[in-house]
């Protein structure tokens, strides 16, 4: 009975009624064996719960930076507070000079790099090659 549905509708139009918004749509049916509608409603499902883990996926990503953003601001906070009070300090103690305070305000970070390996390159791969094997 379905397969004959199917081929009775196959490339029919969708209505006759010349004033209908439909008159040039046609039906484009196909009998598919074997298929159950337990099969779409599976594709479905599966195709919205990857959708779900995708968007949760992309809330902890956004709820990460946000926090790292806001970590940031609190320790830009919290370095002004104390660099404040630092020129408040120099201020009472003997009333320094402009630049001693920018000295103190301003701390320079030191980061320290690994220095490279200077050293034969033939022994440097063979190094390397004998470490691996």
């Amino acid at each position: 009975a379905a397969k004959l549905v199917g081929e009775t509708l196959n490339m029919t139009r969708v209505t006759n009624h010349k004033g209908s918004i439909h008159y040039d749509d046609l039906w484009n049916v196909k009998y598919l064996r074997g298929f159950k509608w337990s099969h779409l409603t599976e594709k479905v499902a599966y195709e919205r719960r990857v959708r779900e883990q995708k968007l949760r996926v992309e809330m902890m990503e956004v709820r990460r930076e946000n926090a790292a953003y806001v970590a940031q601001v609190e320790a830009g906070k919290r370095l002004d507070y104390i660099e404040e009070r630092r020129r408040k300090r120099g201020d009472k103690e003997g009333g320094g000079t402009k630049e001693d305070t920018v000295g103190i305000a301003k701390k320079k970070r030191k980061i320290r790099q690994k220095k490279p390996f200077e050293g034969d390159k033939s022994s440097t791969k063979s190094a390397i090659l004998g470490s691996l094997v």
